[in-house]
């Protein structure tokens, strides 16, 4: 069975940034990580990359940022209550944390400047604007549950596991 759209795919990745250096890496965890394929859950390149693929393929690829998460936009700032974070009392300048968003989503943000009862934050993704390349290994390929359809996202162990 290969990847595509309405599978759930399961791979492990390494990423490293511009710099040469390892941004994130899945084998230290202990699932990989689990998607529900054309349904927008990982950077665009990584997913487009995943097409047709099959288990046990291992492969590498290089992404633009436009490819992965965009480019850097130096006016995506922001000053967010401080009750948006989580742990706020505790983060300094430099700090990546996540900021809750109103519809119950997150956002990966930056902090720039902590004041009484404001945080100003960069909104961009702290990956934005660099090439990174990713070394893939495809571990499973499975057909959706309707539900996971139905929810835009896979179910389980290495995905969301409220299912």
């Amino acid at each position: 069975m290969n990847a595509e759209k309405n599978k759930v795919v399961s791979f492990h990745y390494t990423v490293v940034g511009e710099d040469g250096n390892v941004v994130d890496n899945s084998r230290e965890r202990p699932a990989p990580l689990s998607i529900l394929l054309g349904h927008g859950n990982i950077i665009p390149g990584l997913e487009k990359a995943l097409e047709g693929r099959a288990v046990g393929d291992k492969f590498e690829v290089e992404l633009s940022s436009e490819e992965a998460y965009g480019p850097r936009n130096p006016d995506s700032k922001q000053r967010v209550p401080k009750k948006y974070f989580s742990g706020a009392q505790k983060l300094k300048v430099g700090d990546v944390t996540v900021l809750s968003l109103k519809g119950g989503g997150h956002r990966v943000v930056t902090v720039l400047k902590v004041g009484m009862t404001a945080i100003d934050v960069d909104l961009n993704h702290p990956l934005a604007g660099q090439k990174l390349k990713f070394d893939v290994e495809l571990t499973g390929v499975r057909d959706a549950q309707p539900e996971e359809i139905a929810h835009g996202h896979a179910h389980g162990p290495g995905g969301n596991e409220h299912g």
